[in-house]
């Protein structure tokens, strides 16, 4: 437990002293980081997500103020079915949102919300 925790600790600070904070955790799946990172790459696409234009997060490009920012959202979205509900269909919480229902109206498809959904989720 001990060696983990080490190799995290050292792991962390040269991310930090590159610039990144892009590592691979112990117990995450190289799969897992190919999906996360294809789901940010959706989100930031201007013809698809286009996340950006509306919520602020770490790294975003010009971001727009208009939603939340994402942030915490772990915490805020303890269940991931929750999230993908709230991306897949906003109006059904909130009637007067401004969100998009990205799968109700067919912006995304299910697999490019599922990786949204990762990608939002490890923020």
């Amino acid at each position: 437990m001990r060696k983990t925790a080490s190799l995290v600790a050292a792991a962390s600070a040269v991310a930090m002293i590159l610039g990144t904070s892009s590592i691979v955790m112990p117990g995450v799946a190289h799969a897992d980081q190919e999906l996360i990172a294809k789901g940010k790459k959706i989100a930031e696409n201007r013809k698809k997500g286009n996340c950006v234009a509306c919520h602020q997060y770490q790294g975003a490009v010009s971001p727009g103020n208009i939603g939340p920012p994402l942030v915490a959202m772990k915490a805020r979205f303890p269940d991931k079915a929750a999230l993908k509900a709230q991306i897949w269909d906003p109006t059904a919480k909130n009637p007067a949102t401004v969100m998009p229902p990205f799968g109700k109206h067919e912006i995304l498809s299910e697999s490019e919300i599922d990786a949204i959904v990762e990608w939002v989720y490890s923020l």
